[in-house]
C-alpha cells in the first residue's frame, strides 16, 4: 500500500466530509429566530427569503465540491495523470513547456467543467434572488478576459517557477520564492491601473457632500488619498461593496455603484473608517507578509518532494517531472492547508473586529458602521445566524451580529468615557 496514496486520499475525503458537515450545520442554525438587532429590518419575508437564498448556494457548492471531488478520483484512478503526461511528451518538447502545457490543460479542464455551475450560479440562483446584473455577453467577455489575463501573466510565472527548479540546484526554491514574490507585488501595485479596468469603470466621484465627509474625514486621521472612485458594480450584481488599491501615496478609495446608492453619506463614512483602520493598524502589511512567508514555506517543502518516487507512484506515473512533483505536492499538501486557513480566518476576523473599534474610535458618528452593516445585510440577503462550527471553518469576517454588538458596546463605552 502506497503511504502518499493513502493519505492524500483520506485528506481529500476528510475535507469533503468536513465542508458537508459544517454546510448541514450552518443550514440548521439558520432556522434560529431573527436576531433582535434585525427586528423591524428583517421581516418574515426578508427572513424566509434569507433562507432559501443559503438554501440554493449551500446545494449548489456541495454538488460542486462533489462533483469536483468524483472527477478527480476517477482521473487519478483512471490513470489519466500519466496518459495525459505520455501525450504531451510525445510532442518532444524540453520538460519546462511540456510542464506548462501539463499543468495549462489540467487548469483549463477543471475550468471548462465546472463552467455550468457558474453559469447556473449566476443566471439562475441569483437572478432568481434578484442579485444578478449581468448579461451573457458580459459574463462571456469576462470568461474571455480572465483566460487572456491567466495566458499572458500565468504562463510567465509558472514557466520561471518550473524553470528554477530545473536549473537552478539546491536553492531553486529560494530563487522561485524571491521571483514570485516579487511578480506578485509587481502585479498588486499596477493591477488597480493596468487590470481592474479591464472588468469594471472606474469614475473619480463627483464633488458634494460624500467626497467631502470622506476627505475631511481622511485629513483628520492623516491618511492621504489620490482619489476616489465609483465602479460600475451595478452591471453585474446588485450587491454592494467597497475597497481601497495603490500603496503609499498612491491609495485609491473605489466605492460600488450600489453602496453609494443604498447608503447614507455617514453610513459611507464608517464603512471607508474601518477599510482605513486596516491600514492603519497594519493589517494588509500582516496579510501580505504572512502570505509571502506561505510562500516561501511552500516552494521549500515542494523542494523535498520533488521527483519523488513514492509520491509518483501514488498517481501511477511512469516518468518523474518537476510539473508533476507541483500537482502532486498540492494534493498532498491538503491536511496543513485546511489548518493554515482555519488560522488565517481566525486572524482575519480578529483584523476585523479591530478594525471596527477603530472606525467608532476615529469618526465622530461611529455608530454608523452598525447601520450600514444592517442594511448591507438585508440588502445581501446575508445569513445572520450562521453555525459557530461553520464561522469556525469558512468565515473571514466575524457574524454580522456579534460584529453589531461590539460596535454597540464600543460607542457606548466611549460615550461613557467622555462623560467622566
Amino acid at each position: 500500500m502506497n503511504i502518499f496514496a493513502v493519505v492524500v486520499f483520506c485528506s481529500l475525503l476528510f475535507t469533503f466530509l468536513l465542508k458537508l458537515l459544517s454546510e448541514l450545520l450552518n443550514l440548521k442554525a439558520a432556522e434560529a429566530p431573527v436576531p433582535s438587532e434585525f427586528i423591524g429590518l428583517f421581516d418574515e419575508e426578508a427572513s424566509r427569503k434569507s433562507r432559501e437564498y443559503l438554501r440554493s448556494t449551500t446545494i449548489l457548492s456541495l454538488y460542486s465540491s462533489a462533483f469536483d471531488l468524483a472527477l478527480l478520483m476517477l482521473f487519478w484512478f483512471g490513470r489519466g495523470f500519466n496518459q495525459l503526461d505520455t501525450f504531451l511528451r510525445g510532442y518532444g518538447y524540453d520538460t519546462v513547456v511540456t510542464g506548462v502545457l501539463y499543468i495549462g490543460v489540467l487548469l483549463l479542464v477543471q475550468s471548462l467543467l465546472d463552467l455550468p455551475f457558474s453559469v447556473y450560479r449566476t443566471f439562475v440562483i441569483e437572478d432568481k434572488f434578484g442579485f444578478n446584473k449581468t448579461t451573457p455577453s458580459v459574463f462571456a467577455a469576462d470568461l474571455l478576459k480572465t483566460f487572456l489575463l491567466a495566458l499572458l501573466l500565468g504562463t510567465p510565472i509558472l514557466y520561471a517557477v518550473l524553470w528554477f527548479f530545473e536549473a537552478t540546484g539546491t536553492l531553486a526554491w529560494l530563487w522561485a520564492w524571491g521571483g514570485v514574490t516579487g511578480l506578485s507585488l509587481i502585479l498588486q501595485y499596477v493591477a488597480p491601473t493596468w487590470i481592474m479596468p479591464l472588468f469594471n469603470k472606474f469614475v473619480p466621484l463627483e464633488e458634494g457632500e460624500l467626497k467631502s465627509a470622506i476627505m475631511h474625514y481622511a485629513k483628520e486621521v492623516n491618511f492621504p488619498i489620490a482619489g476616489i472612485y465609483v465602479i460600475d458594480g451595478s452591471r453585474r450584481s446588485a450587491k454592494a461593496n467597497a475597497f481601497f488599491t495603490g500603496f503609499g501615496k498612491r491609495k485609491r478609495i473605489a466605492l460600488f455603484d450600489t453602496l453609494i446608492s443604498g447608503h447614507s453619506v455617514d453610513e459611507l463614512v464608517a464603512v471607508l473608517a474601518h477599510e482605513i483602520g486596516h491600514f492603519k493598524k497594519k493589517h494588509i502589511i500582516i496579510s501580505m507578509v504572512l502570505s509571502i512567508v506561505n510562500l516561501g514555506a511552500l516552494f521549500f517543502l515542494l523542494s523535498i518532494f520533488i521527483n519523488n518516487r513514492q509520491l509518483f507512484d501514488a498517481f501511477f506515473m511512469t516518468n518523474l517531472s518537476v510539473y508533476g512533483s507541483l500537482i502532486f505536492f498540492m494534493l498532498l499538501y491538503t491536511p496543513e492547508e485546511l489548518i493554515l486557513s482555519v488560522f488565517l480566518q481566525l486572524l482575519s476576523r480578529k483584523h476585523e473586529y479591530e478594525a471596527d473599534f477603530y472606525a467608532v474610535s476615529t469618526f465622530e458618528k461611529g455608530e454608523s458602521l452598525g447601520d450600514a452593516l444592517r442594511t448591507l445585510s438585508r440588502s445581501n440577503l446575508s445569513n445572520l445566524t450562521p453555525h459557530p462550527f461553520y464561522v469556525f471553518m469558512n468565515y473571514s469576517h466575524p457574524p454580522v451580529v456579534e460584529r453589531i454588538r461590539r460596535i454597540r458596546d464600543h460607542v457606548a463605552s466611549l460615550q461613557s468615557n467622555s462623560m467622566n
